[in-house]
């Protein structure tokens, strides 16, 4: 999955992702899905910035809705008081077609476009129902 990643293309960036990842953790901002003893998906929660910082699901496992019961399961964590945004590709990135539809399919909408790790990519934005 690391090569859908920007950021992710060296070992030096791997290495630190992966101290990325321990940190989340020890924050509480980390969960995954296991099929047995294997990971077959993560996601990385930034409960201060309330955005969800990376979601990957193994190629082997799709279409198992792990993406959106990870989602899911950090929802209830969430600010509500706050939008929960994540960033991914582009419109026209093919890398970011099946992304863009399932943040659409969860509620997020299309914001502003910036770049990180020196990629293109969009900010969605998920409004809460606020009484």
């Amino acid at each position: 999955m690391r090569k859908l990643f920007p950021g992710l293309e060296t070992e030096t960036a791997l290495s630190e992702h992966r101290e990325t990842v321990l940190r989340f953790m020890e924050e509480n901002g980390a969960v995954c899905a296991k099929d047995g003893d294997r990971v077959v998906g993560a996601l990385l929660f930034s409960r201060s910035e309330n955005m969800l910082c990376y979601l990957a699901v193994d190629d082997r496992c799709q279409r198992r809705h792990i993406a959106r019961e990870l989602v899911g399961y950090i929802l209830p964590l969430a600010n509500p008081e706050k939008d929960l945004t994540v960033t991914t590709y582009r419109v026209g990135d093919p890398n970011g077609a099946a992304a863009r539809a399932f943040y659409q399919h969860l509620g997020f909408e299309a914001g502003a476009l910036t770049e990180e790790f020196g990629s293109p990519v969009q900010v969605f934005v998920r409004r809460w129902q606020r009484g």
